[in-house]
C-alpha cells in the first residue's frame, strides 16, 4: 500500500535489506492485534505501523517504543508473541 506509514527515517529498501525479505512492504495500521505471549491473550493499542513480511508482521503501537513480531492472518488481524526495543534487531529477528 502506497501510502501506509513507514518507521521515521527508514526507507522501504532499507527494510528489505535489513530483513533479508525483498518482498516486505508497509501496510495498513487499520486492523486488530493481539499479544498471545505468556499467560493469556490481551488486546494491544491499534498499530500506528504495520510492516508485512510474507505471513509474519512486525507492529508499531501508536503509545509504546517497541516493536512486536506476529503472525499476520488473512483477515488482517495479527497475533504478537515477540517484543524488541529496536527496530533493526527486530527486522534481524525475522
Amino acid at each position: 500500500m502506497a501510502d501506509a506509514p513507514l518507521p521515521q527515517g527508514w526507507a522501504l529498501q532499507q527494510i528489505r535489506d535489513v530483513s533479508g525479505d525483498q518482498e516486505a512492504v508497509a501496510l495498513d495500521p487499520d486492523r486488530s492485534a493481539k499479544w498471545v505471549a505468556l499467560a493469556g491473550v490481551h488486546e494491544m493499542v491499534r498499530p500506528e505501523i504495520v510492516l508485512g513480511f510474507h505471513g509474519l508482521c512486525l507492529a508499531k503501537p501508536a503509545d509504546d517504543d517497541d516493536w512486536y513480531m506476529g503472525s499476520l492472518y488473512d483477515d488482517g488481524s495479527i497475533d504478537c508473541w515477540a517484543a524488541f526495543d529496536d527496530l533493526y534487531e527486530a527486522l534481524r529477528g525475522l
